[in-house]
């Protein structure tokens, strides 16, 4: 190996089911270029906190992850939080949410919004 060369991070995942509920919702708005943004925030009872919105727009600094019909869209500092990290979508007994399955995080909080590096 040379020096040359340049270390490439897993990048994001989305699970079936988050693939699937962000497909319906985007047929339910009926606007096909919809992308589910995924951010980092300070806050929550862990350090940070996950967020989710829609966008229809990409700033130039943001990371898009196409799947098929679907992507999710990562600002740049948000993004070395979330590299590796798993997008999945649940439905339970509190509730139905998208939900970060990080393999970077040390430490969650109970419900899983929040996490410290």
């Amino acid at each position: 190996m040379s020096g040359a060369e340049t270390f490439v991070p897993t990048p994001m995942m989305l699970s079936d089911s988050a693939r699937k509920r962000l497909q319906a919702l985007i047929a339910e708005e009926g606007k096909p270029g919809l992308k589910l943004r995924v951010y980092v925030t300070g806050g929550g009872c862990s350090g940070f906190q996950y967020g989710f919105d829609f966008a229809e727009d990409v700033a130039e600094d943001d990371a898009l992850i196409e799947f098929g019909e679907v992507a999710l869209v990562v600002d740049e500092l948000s993004y070395q939080y979330l590299v590796g990290s798993t997008v999945d979508y649940e439905e339970g007994l509190a509730g139905a949410r998208f939900l970060v399955q990080n393999p970077n995080a040390t430490t969650t909080c109970g419900c899983g919004a929040s996490f410290m590096v």
